[in-house]
């Protein structure tokens, strides 16, 4: 469950298109902006939201992540994790791969928002970890 806040008159709800089977909801621009080239520019969307979980009702994180339709033109998206806890205006950051400048309408859907169950908890201090048959080896370890 996403339960949203309209900072805004103009802002747009998100949205899932296939509740069920889509596995995040779309998110809107609440202004046009010029996104330059090889550049990035923070979209504010005008809402502040809450996930909860639809069963047990557990607070969800939001991770940020790219619609394939901008990803395809070169546009992307950073900085996207959205703690369970923040009940700020969500703004998106986006950025430009290319060297033109792309401009986003007022009302264009700009990213996606993913729930994610939180799994974080305190950090334990030890002097040994427990083995595992990978171990230390990392870059590129287990081949091509």
């Amino acid at each position: 469950m996403l339960r949203v806040i309209r900072l805004e008159a103009a802002a747009r709800l998100p949205e899932v298109a296939h509740a069920g089977e889509d596995l995040g909801y779309d998110v809107f621009a609440l202004e046009a902006v010029t996104l330059p080239g090889r550049g990035w520019v923070r979209v504010r969307t005008g809402i502040a939201a809450e996930a909860r979980h639809p069963q047990s009702g557990e607070a969800l994180g939001l991770l940020v992540r790219d619609r394939s339709s901008m990803a395809a033109r070169g546009i992307t998206t950073t900085g996207g994790v959205i703690d369970a806890g923040y009940r700020g205006e969500i703004q998106i950051l986006l950025a430009n791969l290319g060297e033109a400048p792309v401009e986003i309408a007022a009302g264009d859907k700009i990213a996606q928002m993913i729930p994610v169950p939180v799994l974080t908890g305190p950090v334990e201090a030890v002097e040994t970890l427990g083995e595992s048959t990978r171990a230390a080896r990392g870059f590129g370890s287990s081949g091509r």
